[in-house]
């Protein structure tokens, strides 16, 4: 093994995945083809146990049976006492008497899972009072610690890094519900006291150095690596036209596409007003998972002007200009993407921009924004348009919605496009990282 990582679990605990939580997956299977050991620690709910089967249970649910009043009282007296410290971290047993398939597409890779009862609440609430992050011990001290979020955590005798995506809450705080002032204190905690900052391009490694004052020795872009399974993206034209025709009632490439969760940022009803007024006569499907400010980004949803009359064997049907799904499984997600005529991601600010790159993976024309990271992540294998200009947006849905000869030449090239945010350039960035802070 080169070196012992652990990376943390906050995100990947979640059961709505997140785009952070995508990254923390790819981040430890990539450590993993490093030959690096892999642990990563959690904060759930579940408590330690003498028994390792309970140990086990309780890691993936936490309805183990009622804790006494005087044992609850003894671990919050505990804690307090230790907070200020440092807490302690158990392993966690993976035997496999669990089944756990259902976590399969949450699951990162791992040598070791290690928890501390409710730790990101802890570090949280340690932070508010003593303006200091937390400390935690592992019974086997990694090398380096990589923090894929900015929490108030450090790893006692290891290198901490921290993954900074962007600092959307500081550019466009009307976009989020961090409570900034906070927010800011624990960034200016992190670039004070972390051994190295990680980021995810170049648009947010300069936003780093001219907002925190980070010094450009002590920060790197590594950018993400962009996987889809082959069985998807391998899987016949005809089964996937099949499948969403079955599924959704839509036709091959006679859709567009927006997917992501619904929030501020997205932009989602600059899109909606641009789609409108187009006039195209294909429908625009909205995939994701409403979030903060969700009914401000679609209150043109449930007007009566987003469906129309149609003709079809001979009877007349109303048909939704615009489809709103909440929830679609991966695989399901993939194949909408491969069908669609074009993905239409006009961003207001991003510090990546995944979406972007999973489409043209699928060979799918994408349309994005010029603001942000996309336009130094879609280079020149998309559309780019002012994500603040209706009528540029679209413009440009009325050009990818007639000019063949377009996508064509975005469906060639985007494929091509992406070579360079391949797992092997990737993992030869972090290699390079790590190599240059042990």
């Amino acid at each position: 093994m080169k070196y012992s990582v652990m990376i943390d679990g906050y995100n990947l605990s979640l059961e709505k995945g997140t785009g952070i939580a995508t990254y923390s997956r790819n981040l430890s299977y990539n450590l993993e083809a490093l030959d690096y050991s892999v642990n990563v620690l959690y904060g759930t709910h579940s408590s330690p146990s003498l028994h390792p089967l309970i140990q086990e249970i309780s890691f993936f649910d936490s309805r183990i049976g009622k804790e006494s009043k005087w044992k609850k009282k003894i671990k919050r007296i505990k804690q307090a006492l230790q907070s200020p410290f440092g807490l302690n971290a158990y392993e966690v047993p993976i035997t496999g008497a669990v089944i756990t398939d259902t976590f399969k597409s949450r699951l990162p890779y791992f040598d070791k899972i290690y928890n501390v009862p409710q730790l990101f609440i802890l570090a949280k609430r340690h932070f508010k009072k003593f303006k200091k992050f937390l400390t935690v011990r592992l019974p086997s001290r990694p090398d380096i610690a990589h923090w894929t979020y900015p929490i108030p955590l450090r790893i006692a005798g290891a290198k901490n890094i921290y993954t900074l995506h962007d600092l959307v809450p500081l550019r466009l705080p009307y976009t989020t519900l961090d409570y900034k002032k906070n927010y800011l204190k624990i960034l200016r905690c992190i670039v004070k006291n972390a051994d190295h900052i990680c980021t995810v391009s170049k648009c947010s490694k300069q936003d780093i150095i001219n907002l925190l004052g980070v010094k450009e020795q002590n920060i790197t872009n590594t950018y993400q690596s962009v996987e889809i399974p082959q069985k998807y993206l391998k899987k016949p034209i005809s089964d996937i036209k099949s499948e969403i025709e079955g599924t959704f009632g839509l036709d091959y490439k006679k859709f567009f596409l927006f997917f992501g969760a619904i929030e501020p940022k997205k932009n989602i009803d600059r899109l909606i007003q641009a789609y409108l007024s187009s006039s195209v006569d294909i429908p625009l499907v909205i995939a994701g998972p409403k979030a903060w400010k969700s009914e401000e980004e679609l209150r043109l949803l449930f007007d009566d002007h987003i469906r129309w009359l149609v003709q079809k064997n001979g009877e007349t049907r109303v048909k939704r200009k615009i489809i709103q799904l909440n929830y679609v499984p991966f695989p399901l997600l993939i194949s909408l993407i491969r069908c669609a005529r074009s993905v239409l991601f006009p961003s207001l600010y991003e510090g990546f921009g995944l979406p972007v790159l999973e489409a043209m993976l699928c060979g799918t024309p994408v349309m994005t924004s010029k603001r942000g990271s996309t336009p130094e992540i879609a280079g020149d294998a998309a559309v780019l348009v002012d994500p603040y200009n209706v009528r540029e947006i679209r413009d440009a849905i009325k050009q990818l919605s007639i000019d063949e000869s377009l996508c064509k030449k975005l469906s060639h090239i985007g494929p091509k496009h992406i070579e360079y945010f391949s797992p092997d350039h990737y993992q030869k960035r972090l290699d390079s990282m790590y190599s240059s802070i042990v």
